[in-house]
């Protein structure tokens, strides 16, 4: 079943890397009285997430926060070495909270995981955003395959 408007956003712990190395990230305490935009890509370093997808939200993390959001994550089905070499690689600093989903998992919670099996990746995450706000998802924007549309950032800032 896929998340929906309204629903709970799953609690679960994943991986994050900071400065002090590899952290567990409780998603009920990261997003318990904030408002977050959560994004998520098929894969680190692939063309359209390291071109369009999370340059976007880098670029314009501040008129999120100016719209009241706490903080803009993405994430990701890889390692949270991968999700730190990539937000090095991008330049996401303090904008962008980076969020290692290395085993799938919350993309199976959401109902948003898809199998690519077949080009080699495996199974991975769609392409969405969704705003949770205080743990409950408020907005939703799931992409059809292989598009990029209304999970951009752009798309986003118009709808909330």
């Amino acid at each position: 079943m896929t998340i929906k408007v309204g629903d709970a956003f799953p609690a679960l712990t994943l991986k994050t890397n900071t400065a002090d190395g590899i952290d567990d990230l409780d998603t009920a305490a990261f997003l318990k009285g904030r408002k977050v935009v959560l994004f998520a890509v098929p894969g680190a370093f692939t063309p359209t997430c390291s071109v369009k997808h999370l340059p976007g939200f880098v670029q314009k993390a501040g008129e999120l926060k100016a719209k009241g959001v706490d903080a803009v994550a993405c994430t990701a089905v890889n390692d949270a070495f991968v999700m730190g070499a990539w937000a090095k690689d991008q330049g996401a600093g303090d904008a962008v909270t980076m969020i290692a989903d290395g085993n799938g998992d919350l993309a199976k919670a959401l109902g948003l995981e898809m199998d690519v099996s077949a080009a080699g990746l495996g199974m991975r995450s769609q392409r969405y955003a969704m705003l949770v706000e205080d743990g409950t998802v408020t907005k939703l924007f799931v992409e059809e395959p292989r598009a990029f549309e209304v999970s951009s950032v752009e798309h986003v800032l118009a709808n909330i």
